[in-house]
């Protein structure tokens, strides 16, 4: 793969959220008026109406959900005895890999796009949630949809860093190795990060239903009962799959790629490498958003029907080239995100 972008369009970022002036200035790249894909779904669907067709759920996913989740119980018991380099060698290239992979297949189901049926989603997204080794299929849904309907609005879309990520990884860097590092720490835990800030900021949206104490039943029931018949390492070949699977990791680079800004104007981005072939197809991130409601089968459906509309827009080249470019990049960070004044 390629990494990043081409020289034409490094030379083309700008101010704001590419800074260029001293750590303590930089600042999130603001703009005015509605996000871009409800006028561009709208534009789409009149000149190809056809594109409602493709909306729906995927049966495919429930089979690919179930096989993800048996390899990984079968892995889990499989390696516990494993020396420890082989241990986490197996971890990092398989165990994370397949655990990002659910944590998108969790994305699709937050979307209803694995059955027709609310109920039968979030029944499945509890299964695919197992390997991940902590609750979070309910609390994610409410979040991620404020994320599309709201895109970039302040206080609103919890995908955006804080200020206080901002100012502990760019504000207070001292100079460019001391921000490289900084950046480099941010990644490699950034887990944490989309785990707690949006109960952080958003802490009302959290789901207090029947389905929040069904989901920590089913998984802390799981966990004991792998602890109990097979060890500690046994859960924690998969708690470290996930740390690793949102770490720097191949995969994770999409958490980069979508929506940070790398060009100086855009605020999403697709990205069409293989690596989509590990995780439902993400990296349609445009197509996604335009068309929330077509499963990730379909997705690159979306572009073929209507390439006048993808095939111009900046792309991300490569995720784990984007991880490269944003680490060693100092005029990228927390900071190189759209925001907007939120309007109800």
């Amino acid at each position: 793969e390629d990494g990043g972008l081409n020289a034409r369009e490094l030379s083309k970022m700008g101010k704001g959220a590419l800074g260029t002036g001293g750590y303590k200035t930089r600042d999130f790249e603001h703009k005015d008026g509605p996000e871009p894909h409800k006028a561009r779904k709208m534009e789409i669907l009149k000149k190809y109406p056809q594109m409602k067709k493709l909306m729906g759920p995927e049966p495919l996913t429930k089979y690919t959900v179930a096989a993800s989740v048996a390899f990984q119980v079968c892995a889990a018991i499989g390696t516990r005895d494993w020396s420890w380099p082989y241990f986490l060698a197996f971890i990092y290239i398989v165990g994370a890999t397949i655990n990002h992979s659910l944590f998108l297949a969790i994305h699709e189901l937050s979307h209803n796009l694995g059955f027709k049926s609310v109920k039968a989603n979030k029944l499945l997204s509890m299964l695919a949630n197992l390997p991940i080794g902590i609750p979070y299929c309910i609390t994610f849904k409410p979040y991620h949809m404020e994320h599309h309907r709201y895109q970039g609005d302040d206080g609103v879309d919890t995908d955006i860093p804080t200020e206080i990520e901002g100012w502990l990884v760019t504000r207070t860097a001292t100079c460019y190795l001391d921000h490289t590092l900084r950046k480099t720490v941010y990644m490699f835990c950034q887990i944490f990060a989309y785990a707690f800030r949006p109960m952080l900021v958003k802490p009302e949206l959290v789901p207090k239903d029947g389905w929040i104490v069904l989901n920590w039943a089913v998984q802390v029931a799981f966990d004991a009962t792998l602890l109990y018949y097979f060890g500690v390492n046994s859960m924690l070949y998969l708690l470290l799959s996930t740390f690793f699977a949102g770490s720097i990791h191949p995969t994770a680079g999409h958490f980069l790629a979508e929506h940070y800004v790398v060009e100086g104007k855009t605020e999403t981005y697709s990205y069409y490498g293989p690596l989509n072939y590990l995780a439902y197809n993400v990296g349609y991130h445009n197509e996604h958003h335009d068309f929330p409601n077509i499963a990730w089968r379909n997705l690159p459906k979306v572009r073929e029907i209507a390439p006048e509309y993808y095939n111009d827009l900046p792309q991300c080249k490569s995720w784990p080239g984007m991880i490269v470019q944003y680490i060693f990049d100092d005029r990228l960070g927390p900071f190189s995100r759209v925001k907007r004044d939120h309007v109800e």
